[in-house]
């Protein structure tokens, strides 16, 4: 049992275009060395693509989070010492830490495209 106290979790004001927490996150991953107006301008402009693409009913902010709760993973394993051997244990990830790594992963597999720009790069990442 940690002797630590538990982390206080600040609440996340949503992002004045979407009203969306995800969409500040999102933010919150794209930006780099404290520039929040660039990583806005990253984020907004591949969901305006990404509504360009889409077909039927939904928003690009559905689709955003359709794409997202496919990413989240379910199940990690953790190292657990047993005796003295260490096992690998699957155990259930939360769903603040699912969220999070799903965030990290987008980014890094968007990074990692050829497009011209990180917004073309975002919106390209759909699926």
């Amino acid at each position: 049992m940690s002797r630590r106290r538990k982390a206080l979790h600040r609440s996340i004001l949503p992002d004045p275009r979407y009203k969306s927490t995800l969409v500040t996150e999102l933010v919150g991953v794209v930006l780099k060395q404290g520039k929040k107006t660039i990583a806005e301008q990253i984020v907004y402009t591949a969901l305006e693509k990404l509504g360009q693409k889409l077909e039927g009913p939904e928003t690009p902010l559905e689709k955003f989070e359709i794409c997202l709760d496919n990413i989240k993973p379910k199940v990690e394993v953790k190292s657990r010492r047993v005796g003295g051997a260490n096992y690998q244990v699957p155990m259930e990830v939360a769903p603040d830490r699912a969220k999070a790594l799903a965030l990290r992963w987008l980014l890094d597999a968007a990074r990692s495209r050829n497009e011209a720009n990180m917004a073309d790069r975002l919106a390209g990442q759909e699926r």
